[in-house]
């Protein structure tokens, strides 16, 4: 698309070219008292972004932003006036967060770019909202829609949303140079949006841009990659990503694709257990070798700052269970009273995945005992341990890490029995191992 055709197309923006439907999020009263407090007196406001590009494409709205060419100090006594909650979440970039009844929305100034680093952006606010939509990264990002529904298309996001054409607003490579996450933003629009074709323009331009990838915050890389895992057909996209030089910068440890498709058809086609649907980080263990998993997943979790909890389930998450669906029901009733619920039925689908993706065709009645190993944690209530501390004590082992270790071993034993044994049998055992 040329200087030309983009002037063209932000001619026929300034009036709306569509309307939509009704939506539960443009009648709500707490949307409304937004909107109302900011167009009091006549400064006008309009919803930009994903929730006017979801509800043309009829998928759900989750967050509601809204874009004015007021000024966020004045966007702040706007909604105070009215009694609305009011953060300023990013007022230095012209945003901040209005809190009416249940729902929080993002308010942002129009603005435009001054200069770009491929990482950051110096902006300047403006009433213009066409430059405002030129600064955005897609056709179909930059749609906005009045209260009434009127939609706004500078850039013909409409068409390209109806036929699943992820397409940057002018030339990709100048889109990109502004800010180099949208290399990872157009695979994750493509595997939530798009359709085939893919756009080679887009493709070329993100494989000459791969290698400045390396320079966007780790956190940064995590949210887009974390949302592309959990689209449909990762596994698709990342070998998309893959082919262009992409996946190699940003999650070099992936090397098996072949296990992430398997446990996507795992969680989506071939089963019904419950508990069971797709999982970002169980996608994101499913590409690792499992012969280095462990050093891979503290790589990852170290590099894009995971949570404790995440960086904790995708360690467990590299450590082999242990059983197989064939081993005998106590062990894999014991394996999963010493993992929990999560972490079991995590590591039986990789490896059932593991399995399916090395031999595609299996018996039928190897798929009916990996169900019913995955059916165990359905409803699983792990057993109390009918020993404490205090009862090793007894037997005069010192406090500290001696302690746990005889517990452990005695509730192994418990385990590996079925669960059957009673206190006084744990204590005869106990006393057994470590009586004097």
């Amino acid at each position: 698309m040329n200087e030309t055709d983009l002037y063209t197309l932000e001619v026929h923006g300034l009036a709306p070219t569509g309307q939509l439907g009704p939506e539960p999020w443009l009648s709500d009263p707490d949307t409304i008292a937004v909107l109302d407090a900011i167009e009091a007196g006549g400064h006008p406001a309009r919803f930009v972004g994903g929730c006017v590009r979801d509800a043309i494409a009829h998928r759900p709205v989750s967050d509601i932003d809204i874009a004015t060419p007021e000024r966020p100090e004045q966007v702040m006594e706007f909604l105070d006036s009215r009694g609305i909650k009011v953060v300023p979440t990013g007022i230095r970039h012209g945003t901040v967060t209005a809190v009416s009844g249940r729902h929080a929305f993002q308010i942002t100034t129009l603005r435009k770019d001054v200069e770009t680093d491929g990482r950051h952006a110096t902006v300047a606010f403006t009433d213009d909202w066409i430059a405002d939509a030129r600064r955005r990264d897609f056709t179909f990002n930059a749609l906005s829609a009045t209260r009434n529904g009127e939609v706004y298309d500078p850039f013909e996001g409409i068409p390209d949303l109806a036929h699943g054409y992820v397409r940057f607003i002018g030339r990709p490579s100048d889109r990109i140079a502004e800010d180099y996450l949208r290399v990872l933003r157009f695979f994750r629009f493509r595997a939530t949006h798009g359709r085939e074709p893919t756009n080679p323009d887009a493709l070329v331009a993100c494989r000459l841009a791969a290698d400045h990838l390396k320079s966007l915050s780790g956190e940064r890389v995590r949210d887009e990659m974390l949302k592309i895992l959990t689209a449909p057909n990762s596994a698709e996209i990342l070998l998309m990503m893959r082919g262009e030089k992409v996946l190699q910068e940003v999650l070099p440890e992936a090397a098996d694709l072949g296990r992430l498709r398997a446990v996507e058809w795992l969680e989506t086609k071939a089963i019904k257990v419950v508990g069971v649907g797709p999982d970002r980080m169980r996608r994101l263990a499913a590409t690792l070798e499992p012969s280095s998993a462990e050093t891979s997943s503290a790589a990852i979790a170290h590099r894009w700052r995971l949570s404790n909890r995440e960086t904790s389930r995708l360690a467990t998450m590299a450590i082999p269970l242990g059983i197989d669906p064939d081993s005998p029901l106590d062990e894999r009733r014991a394996a999963l009273h010493d993992s929990g619920v999560e972490a079991f039925r995590d590591r039986v689908l990789l490896m059932w995945a593991g399995e399916v993706a090395n031999e595609p065709r299996v018996p039928a009645t190897r798929t009916a005992a990996w169900i019913e190993t995955l059916e165990l944690a359905s409803d699983w209530t792990s057993p109390v341990f009918p020993l404490t501390g205090h009862d090793v004590m007894r037997l005069g082992i010192e406090r500290g890490p001696a302690i746990g270790e005889a517990l452990r071993a005695v509730e192994d034993w418990w385990a590996a029995g079925g669960f059957n044994a009673s206190r006084d049998d744990c204590l005869e055992e106990l006393r057994r191992r470590y009586a004097a």
